[in-house]
């Protein structure tokens, strides 16, 4: 097995440890931040670099392999599903936040299958995607670690530091959703051809 492949089965193992974290009850914080989230983040900032490590190192030594094409995208798509989902217990997010992504990831994965194996070809990621993907990383990371919960800055109650804070990661993680369904919309829409008939 070579070495993005074990960097792609890393960040999966990454998940239930981040999972898990919230258990221990650690009770201290740091910079003002519960030392609970900085964990929760680090291991998700971790999860996130060997995201964009993995297939960097599968090109440059052209190792690109089938089983790699198959699980990279696998392991993303349960990383960044389940911050969001501890997001939701923990930090605030609305629910109907994931729901969106889990939708799009479902569709957009069920529609290349379906491309892949009546042409043969795999539609590329729009400028969109990438979009999407980098908001959402940066996005989760910021969220684990804001103070207050997402759209807080809305209410009225914030100022300084914290409604800096509030503002930048309500306003990416509100981008990365509207990424999120404008990258799914043009997924259907440059792969209608290759479905024809």
């Amino acid at each position: 097995m070579n070495l993005a492949n074990k960097l792609t089965i890393l960040r999966i193992i990454l998940v239930p440890i981040i999972v898990i974290i919230p258990f221990f009850n650690i009770d201290s914080s740091l910079w003002g931040i519960p030392v609970t989230y900085l964990i929760m983040d680090i291991i998700f900032i971790i999860g996130s670099v060997t995201d964009k490590l993995d297939g960097y190192i599968a090109r440059s030594r052209n190792e690109i392999t089938t089983f790699g094409k198959f699980l990279d995208p696998i392991a993303d798509k349960i990383l960044v599903v389940t911050a969001m989902i501890l997001l939701v217990q923990y930090k605030g997010l609305p629910a109907w936040i994931p729901v969106i992504v889990i939708a799009r990831e479902f569709i957009v994965s069920g529609y290349r299958l379906i491309a892949v194996e009546k042409s043969g070809k795999v539609i590329a990621a729009s400028i969109w995607g990438k979009l999407k993907t980098a908001t959402q990383m940066v996005a989760i990371a910021l969220l684990f670690i804001d103070p207050n919960p997402f759209g807080t800055v809305f209410s009225g109650n914030l100022n300084g530091v914290d409604f800096g804070i509030n503002l930048v990661t309500t306003l990416l993680m509100s981008f990365s959703i509207i990424a999120t369904i404008f990258s799914g919309i043009d997924y259907l829409k440059n792969g209608k051809e290759l479905l024809k008939n």
